[in-house]
């Protein structure tokens, strides 16, 4: 019992900084969510994964990466639609576009962070079946991760993270 004491008191001191992490991840994903359907976007689900992501930054660093994301995914996105549209969507020219994807984003300087965001938005407008045009996928899926991160964000400025007590851990 002694132990579950001491161990109770030290998550109410170290745990609380969780908790409230827990609840401005929640409300950012929910309110992108709900942003993305109110804007109706096919699949809105998209902006709150974005939101649950960039809310895993700090302020400064989220802002930073955020720029990177943004890039990189009207890269994909542009990519993505053109190669599906010109193309075809096949293995052969997902994994040329890909490629090209990751030579671009070197070639500007734009980071690994816009690659992953490029690569993955490309993949999802070439690989995931839809009857809609890839061009339309494209826009939507810009539009879906782009209002993710804004809401991502704002709510960072909004209701920015409190700073750790020093216990010795790192975020």
């Amino acid at each position: 019992m002694a132990g579950w004491k001491s161990w109770s008191w030290k998550w109410l001191r170290t745990g609380r900084g969780e908790l409230v992490h827990a609840a401005r991840t929640t409300v950012a994903a929910v309110l992108s969510l709900l942003i993305a359907r109110l804007f109706k976007l096919p699949e809105s689900y998209w902006a709150s994964i974005t939101a649950m992501i960039v809310m895993q930054s700090t302020l400064g660093a989220a802002l930073t990466i955020s720029k990177q994301r943004l890039a990189g995914t009207a890269l994909g996105a542009v990519l993505g639609a053109f190669f599906a549209t010109y193309a075809g969507r096949n293995v052969i020219v997902f994994g040329a576009g890909i490629f090209l994807t990751g030579v671009i984003c070197a070639l500007l300087h734009m980071g690994r962070s816009a690659y992953r965001y490029a690569g993955i938005t490309l993949a999802i407008v070439m690989l995931v079946g839809h009857a809609r045009p890839p061009w339309a996928i494209a826009i939507h899926r810009f539009f879906e991760i782009s209002l993710g991160i804004a809401a991502a964000l704002m709510l960072t400025v909004v209701w920015p993270e409190s700073q750790p007590e020093t216990t010795g851990e790192t975020r």
